[in-house]
């Protein structure tokens, strides 16, 4: 195997303490994006001291008075000096590398994302350094400070995240440092934190896809339909909202938040959320299938599937009775029986395009927002509404 497509899991610094470099921060005038990376040198003339005792300190082998220790470990961090000698080994002898940070590597969408980028790094003849976060905002910063410190030539971040504006400024600092060192952040699937100039963004048309699967219901001549996902917050349910929304309005039919049901991505909380609000609405027998609604709208192929049964336990047939679609056309999408209607996805294209964006070095690059297309897979869950 060659060394290109040899996958490593960093090691990064308990959640709650900093690692060498100390807390990011956002780029200033002392650490910008266009200066490179800070050198010994620099860290010494701002802490007043020698090189060697900058190298003393940070090997932590040699006696020095607290109060210089204190001077250059501030240093360190407001010029954001990344000392580390595998760092410094990568940059210069071995194989380059692209550091991937995800979630969940179990997750399907992330790991047909995660394996474009593997493939794309191997063709750039890079490795792959592979950091998870569990979804923790604090352990996202930790990988991250961590492959920066690891010397990875470029970071991509996949999936939703914190969008809460402390996380947001943080990410912006790590942006910026990568930048200054010659690296880049790509992110996948979630906007650039604001002032992030130096970060590139490569997603799909959520909105898109989710106005042409819900246009398709309406052609059928659904009227009611459901909306089973989060309807507040950003990340990827939010655009799928939006096409929800917009189709409705362009079709001259009202958004009613009675159809709006909540509820998370995943299997468990879809079918739950889906099975409280049925049996509350079967005493209403104003449909003919007693819901209010004649289609059901999951936000993924997941929610879909939980969507399945808990229908087919309240004694309701897909389409027959009730239309089901998902997003996402995950293997699962064709597994269900009947096969789910929903939209593709380019995941391992997205995996891809980052790597090429991470990898080009030219000034226009910067700052770029590539959006991939997306598409209707029409199944055979979908059918007519059956006569009132």
């Amino acid at each position: 195997m060659s060394n290109a497509s040899v996958r490593s899991v960093t090691s990064v610094p308990p959640v709650g303490r900093p690692g060498p470099g100390g807390p990011v921060r956002a780029a200033g005038p002392t650490a910008s994006a266009t200066a490179g990376p800070t050198t010994l040198r620099q860290v010494a003339r701002a802490a007043e001291v020698s090189m060697a005792t900058v190298s003393r300190v940070l090997a932590g082998n040699y006696p020095v008075a607290p109060p210089t220790r204190q001077r250059v470990l501030r240093a360190v961090r407001e010029l954001d000096y990344v000392a580390n000698a595998h760092a410094r080994a990568l940059r210069g002898h071995a194989t380059p590398t692209v550091a991937l940070v995800l979630a969940d590597l179990r997750d399907e969408a992330t790991a047909r994302i995660a394996q474009g980028v593997e493939e794309e790094a191997a063709e750039h003849g890079r490795g792959c350094l592979i950091g998870t976060t569990g979804g923790d905002p604090r352990r996202e910063r930790a990988v991250l400070r961590s492959m920066r410190q690891q010397g990875a030539g470029a970071v991509v971040l996949i999936g939703d995240g914190d969008q809460g504006p402390a996380h947001q400024a943080e990410l912006a600092g790590i942006a910026g440092s990568l930048a200054a060192a010659g690296s880049r952040l790509v992110l996948c699937g979630r906007p650039a934190p604001t002032g992030a100039t130096s970060a590139t963004v490569v997603d799909y048309d959520n909105e898109g896809g989710a106005y042409a699967l819900v246009s398709d219901l309406l052609a059928r001549g659904h009227r009611q339909v459901l909306f089973l996902g989060p309807t507040t917050g950003g990340g990827t349910a939010a655009g799928r909202l939006a096409g929800y929304r917009r189709a409705l309005t362009d079709h001259g039919l009202p958004v009613r938040p009675a159809l709006l049901a909540g509820g998370g991505l995943g299997r468990a909380e879809a079918h739950d959320r889906l099975a409280r609000l049925l049996a509350t609405r079967r005493a209403d027998r104003a449909d003919p299938a007693g819901t209010g609604f004649s289609a059901v709208f999951a936000v993924t192929d997941q929610a879909a599937a939980g969507a399945l049964t808990a229908l087919r336990a309240a004694g309701l047939s897909v389409p027959d009775d009730i239309s089901l679609v998902g997003y996402g056309d995950s293997d699962r999408a064709t597994d269900l029986l009947p096969q789910l209607s929903t939209v593709h996805v380019p995941y391992t294209e997205l995996g891809r395009a980052a790597v090429r964006l991470a990898l080009a070095r030219e000034p226009a690059a910067t700052g770029r927002h590539a959006v991939l297309p997306t598409h209707l897979v029409p199944r055979h869950s979908t059918a007519p509404p059956p006569p009132a």
